[in-house]
C-alpha cells in the first residue's frame, strides 16, 4: 500500500553561487554514500558547490557545523547521518541531542538541512537514503538551499527601528 504523497517545493534559484558544507557521519558507510549522492546532486542542480566534512558520529555533526560557521565561509549546511535503534537507550540520546543541537544552530541563523536518519532498522534506513527512493539526503540539501534563498531574500532588508551606524560622509573628523 502506497503512503500519502508529499508536496516538494520547486528548487530555489540563485543570482550568485552557493557554497554548502555537507557534514556527514559515515558510520553506516553505504547509507551515508547514498545520502551523500542525493545531497550532492541537489546542490549541483542549483549551480552550487560543496565541501564534504566527515565526522565519527551523529553527535559530532552539530559541533562540526558550529566550527565551520565560525571559521569558514559557507552559506549553509547539510547534516547527514544515520542512527539505528539498538538495545540500549543510547539511541534516544544520540537522536535527541543531535537534533536539538542542529535546531539550536538553526535558531541562531544558520541555514541547515537536517538529514540525520533516525530509524528502527537497516531496511528503513536503506529506503530513506536511496536517491531513487525517498532520497532524504537530497531532501536535506533542498531544505538548506531553501533557507539560504530565504536568508538572501531578506538579507538586504533592515528593520525600521533601532540604531544604525552613521554613513562615512557624516562621521565626525
Amino acid at each position: 500500500m502506497a503512503g500519502p504523497s508529499h508536496y516538494i517545493l520547486p528548487r530555489p534559484e540563485f543570482d550568485k553561487p552557493v557554497k554548502v558544507a555537507i557534514v556527514i557521519s559515515p558510520y553506516y558507510k553505504d547509507i551515508a554514500d547514498n545520502m551523500l549522492a542525493g545531497a550532492k546532486a541537489e546542490i549541483t542542480a542549483v549551480g552550487g558547490t560543496f565541501d564534504v566534512i566527515e565526522v565519527p558520529g551523529a553527535l559530532e555533526i552539530p559541533t562540526a557545523i558550529g566550527i565551520a560557521e565560525r571559521m569558514s565561509n559557507f552559506d549553509g549546511y547539510v547534516a547527514l547521518g544515520c542512527v539505528i535503534r539498538g538495545e540500549t537507550t543510547h539511541y534516544e540520546t544520540v537522536c535527541n541531542d543531535s537534533s536539538r543541537a542542529i535546531q539550536m544552530l538553526g535558531l541562531q541563523g544558520l541555514c541547515i538541512g537536517n538529514g540525520i536518519l533516525t530509524v528502527e532498522n537497516y531496511e528503513q534506513a536503506d529506503v530513506r537514503a536511496n536517491p531513487d527512493a525517498q532520497n532524504k539526503g537530497g531532501g536535506a540539501a533542498a531544505a538548506a538551499l531553501h533557507l539560504i534563498a530565504l536568508g538572501r531574500k531578506w538579507g538586504a532588508q533592515t528593520k525600521g527601528v533601532g540604531f544604525k551606524p552613521r554613513s562615512e560622509e557624516f562621521k565626525l573628523a
